[in-house]
């Protein structure tokens, strides 16, 4: 991460928006890119000064909603082949068990999984084309990409400039302890995301929720 973050530091705040934006659309069509490492690179950028955060938070939203939203097209032209096409192309990421599992979380959770999907590698991922292919009507979808990619980029961005500020102020002399704090920081609440999500599907396991239609709605 402190190498893309130093190669950003090399590049125009406008070139910088319009990675992020880029790198986060494409990831969200299904792409296994690094969109989480870009953001919080950007966002530490925005610390210093370099670039300003409501930027790099709106470039983040528009790339998730937009890729987001060709992922579904593209899953629900492809449905099911394209995903396994796409689990042949990169088997480490989009594997069959890994498509299995993403695949159950819809079953189970619906739309919410597209909006906790949001804080997730693996269903960020594939929550667009999975929910197309799933043919989860797009209004309930977009809602929750939407709703999803609002928290996830601006809560994402303002943490680590809140702390990066915070940071540079107080620590002038050990610049690296400001990165450190700032990581950690968007690393522990990633971490609680994640372990929520875990603690929905051991419910769903014991039968303390119920299963959820994914197709409800149409």
């Amino acid at each position: 991460m402190v190498d893309v973050q130093h190669w950003l530091t090399a590049l125009p705040p406008v070139a910088v928006y319009l990675i992020v934006a880029g790198v986060i659309g494409v990831e969200s069509m299904g792409v296994p890119l690094p969109g989480e490492i870009v953001l919080v690179s950007s966002a530490l950028l925005a610390a210093t000064g370099l670039v300003e955060p409501e930027w790099v938070a709106t470039a983040a939203v528009f790339g998730a909603i937009v890729g987001d939203s060709i992922g579904y097209a593209v899953g629900r032209r492809g449905g099911r082949p394209l995903l396994a096409r796409l689990g042949r192309r990169f088997p480490k990421h989009l594997g069959p068990a890994q498509l299995a599992h993403a695949e159950q979380s819809f079953v189970r959770y619906g739309v919410w999984a597209v909006f906790f999907g949001r804080f997730v590698a693996l269903l960020r991922i594939l929550a667009g084309p999975l929910a197309g292919a799933l043919h989860v009507p797009y209004r309930r979808f977009l809602l929750a990409n939407a709703a999803a990619g609002l928290v996830w980029a601006f809560g994402t961005t303002y943490l680590l400039y809140t702390v990066g500020r915070a940071a540079e102020h107080w620590l002038k002399d050990i610049s690296w302890a400001g990165l450190v704090l700032a990581v950690l920081t968007g690393l522990a609440s990633t971490w609680w995301l994640r372990r929520r999500v875990r603690a929905l599907e051991q419910a769903e396991t014991f039968g303390e929720a119920e299963p959820v239609d994914a197709t409800a709605d149409r």
